[in-house]
């Protein structure tokens, strides 16, 4: 009979591999309220929005949750799948998400992330809304797509009678990632197709096509025929496009669904593989006879899509802010829980001020997307904030989505070489960052779209100044770049190479006048110093000296130790 093998050594005793003990660890960044710990945000809310604070501090606590943190995780390292066909050989189109994305999208969902500013029956809802984007862009940018455009999608179904049921579905405070026709389900997911491969941002050029077919209950329906480069959230209930009638461009609703429940033309050919937002489902997708319905006038589909733009724009804005924000969560943490030194690394001189520099630089992003946000509260009933919102809304979502990828690159220095791995959530922060200055128009078309409205109506032009002016008094520097700020907007800008250096000018300018109306004076009076002065050479930690800079670094801080 055969002996039993036995291995050529002796175990190893369990502590006989240890050759250290691990010390000097930065702490988790968890068991926070990123909404009731950020004493800048609550402190705005309160003032404006005081209704929405238990909302808000609900909807914070899962920022700092760790369980939620890891669904983050989960949902970008198993990232979805396409399934163009099941295991019968039936064409279904479908992609596949890990557990942690329907997670994340009922967490989001159920808080109201996408719908609070409609269903409100208090004022400042979209401001209201916008504190909610906020924090949930501290918990998994994803997920932030799916919201936003659901967010969006509200204005385009708002008094038009066919998509009456569309309307009510995508404002419940539910989630059912169901495959099913609408009225089977609890709840609807909405996605935009607009962009084609010739065309990329300008939609005149769209190919796709669409024929008048007839009409009925669900209002005007056409058939497509055509393809979308870019298509993000696949597997939504509905989609807006655009494609070519009788009459120019127009948008169109294409349910997945038919009204007879069947399942309509919507072939995804493939999944982008993208740089950041892994979680995220984004595609390329064909329509062959696909049946639609008419959103708006034929013709003036562009015209309805930029109706729902500025709202996707200002949720831009507010979601880089929060990223920026969540960034610089784990940046103060990361500094004030490892020591360097003989000392914990927030206090080496060299190290406060980059984060004093950050922190300032966070608040003033949060300020300058919320105040865009208050802006479309009052869109309806004042003429400022009409006007205003028409000039801001792109300058703040060009400067917040631009300034967010050096951000979040300081924020990872602050780590070292650990933040350069990828288990640490500021790596996926890092990847993300860049993406928002794309979405819903590049840099280079906010800052067109600045000029395009000043030229259109000078009185954009007058309420900025206006607006900037409310704040004259408070501090000379500020005085003095608003004031030549006002005298360059009296110039018929050129519509060239020079835009940015503009727009880039009244982005700060907001941010400076939001923060000399909410924030500390310290803070204040540093910001502007360093951004409007031009002493900062646009590199972070180059804040002049002040012995305010620790306690900034203290108030940012929603990790307590």
């Amino acid at each position: 009979m055969n002996k039993p093998y036995e291995p050529p050594f002796t175990a190893l005793p369990p502590n006989a591999a240890a050759t250290h003990e691990v010390l000097n660890q930065a702490a988790q960044a968890s068991g926070f309220n990123a909404f009731d710990d950020d004493e800048a945000l609550c402190d705005l809310v309160m003032k404006i929005a005081p209704w929405a604070a238990e909302k808000c501090g609900a909807l914070g606590a899962l920022a700092g949750d760790e369980s939620l943190q890891d669904a983050a995780r989960l949902a970008n390292e198993f990232e979805p799948q396409l399934r163009t066909h099941d295991r019968f050989g039936q064409r279904i189109d479908w992609v596949e998400f890990h557990p942690a994305w329907h997670q994340l999208m009922a967490a989001a969902f159920g808080h109201e992330v996408h719908s609070l500013a409609w269903t409100t029956q208090n004022g400042n809802g979209h401001f209201a809304r916008a504190v909610l984007s906020y924090l949930w862009n501290q918990v998994e940018n994803g997920v932030g797509c799916p919201t936003g455009m659901a967010y969006a999608a509200v204005a385009g179904f708002t008094g038009k009678a066919p998509f009456e049921k569309w309307h009510r579905m995508t404002l419940a405070a539910d989630y059912d990632p169901r495959r099913l026709p609408l009225e089977q389900k609890r709840a609807a997911v909405i996605g935009y197709a607009m962009t084609e491969k010739q065309g990329g941002s300008d939609l005149r050029q769209t190919q796709t096509t669409a024929e008048f077919v007839g009409s009925g209950a669900d209002g005007e329906i056409y058939s497509i025929t055509g393809h979308k480069w870019f298509c993000s959230v696949p597997v939504a209930d509905g989609f807006y496009t655009l494609a070519q009638t009788r009459s120019g461009v127009s948008c169109l609703f294409v349910p997945r669904f038919r009204p007879d429940g069947s399942q309509n033309n919507f072939f995804i050919q493939r999944l982008k593989d993208k740089c950041g937002n892994r979680s995220n489902a984004s595609s390329e997708i064909e329509y062959r006879d696909t049946w639609s319905m008419l959103v708006g006038e034929e013709g003036r589909g562009i015209r309805e899509i930029l109706s729902h733009a500025h709202l996707t724009r200002l949720d831009f804005a507010v979601g880089s802010a929060g990223l920026m924000r969540q960034a610089l969560t784990l940046a103060l943490n990361h500094a004030q829980t490892r020591t360097a030194f003989g000392k914990p690394m927030a206090e080496l001189p060299m190290q406060c001020n980059v984060l004093a520099d950050l922190a300032i630089d966070s608040e003033a992003a949060m300020l300058g997307a919320l105040r865009v946000a208050r802006a479309a509260d009052g869109m309806e009933s004042s003429e400022h904030e009409r006007l205003l919102s028409r000039v801001a809304t792109p300058a703040m979502k060009f400067w917040n989505c631009q300034r967010a990828p050096a951000f979040v690159y300081e924020c990872v220095q602050a780590h070292g070489g650990n933040g350069f791995i990828m288990e640490n959530p500021v790596a996926r922060l890092y990847r993300e960052a860049p993406l928002n200055s794309i979405w819903e128009g590049t840099s280079n078309m906010m800052c067109m779209d600045v000029l395009r409205a000043m030229d259109k109506d000078s009185r954009c032009r007058d309420a900025l100044v206006e607006e900037l002016r409310m704040h004259k008094g408070a501090n000379a520097i500020y005085d003095r770049f608003t004031d030549d700020l006002a005298g360059r907007l009296t110039l018929a800008y050129p519509h060239d190479g020079h835009a940015r250096m503009l727009v880039t000018r009244i982005a700060l300018a907001l941010q400076a006048g939001e923060m000399l109306a909410h924030s500390t004076p310290d803070a204040a009076e540093l910001f502007i110093e360093s951004r409007l002065a031009g002493g900062g050479m646009h590199v972070f930690g180059a804040l002049p000296d002040s012995q305010a800079l620790p306690a900034i670094v203290r108030r940012a801080a929603v990790v307590r130790h």
